[in-house]
């Protein structure tokens, strides 16, 4: 039986120090893959602060769970990235959720809509809401969680107790159904 690269037994013996409570470890972890986290969390956010944030919460997580890494499924060095890039994409989720102006006020002029598009966005919103009612319970439930409540589809799937990937598919399906529904309202955006 062969035995394991010099990486993989690095990252086992990381691991095992981290586990132990040796700080040395996550020192030695964070001075190797600091600069991969920060850079591919800087990418995604597009903000120093928040790239900071996320730096801090995947070191942090890796010291207070050091046995979620578990080096017979994939690098250390993945399994950060991988971390810092879903971390990331959480952050610019609840953002934009939370920066998006009114659509009023992206436009030229005076600022204020037309009648028109006052009609339009009644409508769509009214499409939306018959939309979502027609959908069927578990697909209405993870949508109204995801988008009125804000949840993550992390946060969904504990707040269900169900899988995360059983939330992602009932979120992707209920939003295309509901784009379907639009569509044939003539309502898609």
């Amino acid at each position: 039986m062969d035995s394991p690269g010099p990486a993989v037994a690095r990252d086992e013996e990381l691991r095992a120090r981290l586990a132990a409570g040796d700080e040395e470890a996550l020192a030695e972890i964070y001075d190797l893959f600091a600069p991969l986290v920060y850079g591919l969390a800087r990418r995604v956010t597009a903000d120093a602060e928040a790239a900071g944030d996320v730096t801090q919460e995947v070191f942090v997580g890796l010291w207070e769970r050091p046995l979620s890494f578990d080096p017979a499924k994939g690098s250390l060095r993945t399994w950060l990235a991988t971390l810092a890039h879903r971390r990331a994409v959480d952050w610019v989720r609840r953002e934009s959720r939370h920066r998006r102006p009114p659509p009023y006020l992206e436009r030229e002029g005076n600022g204020h809509p037309t009648v028109e598009e006052v009609v339009v966005e009644g409508e769509l919103a009214q499409g939306v809401r018959r939309g979502l009612h027609a959908l069927p319970g578990p697909l209405r439930e993870v949508l109204e969680l995801a988008y009125y409540r804000g949840l993550t589809y992390r946060e969904v799937a504990v707040t269900l107790g169900i899988p995360e990937g059983t939330a992602k598919s009932r979120i992707r399906s209920a939003l295309a159904r509901l784009a379907s529904d639009l569509e044939r309202e003539g309502l898609s955006t």
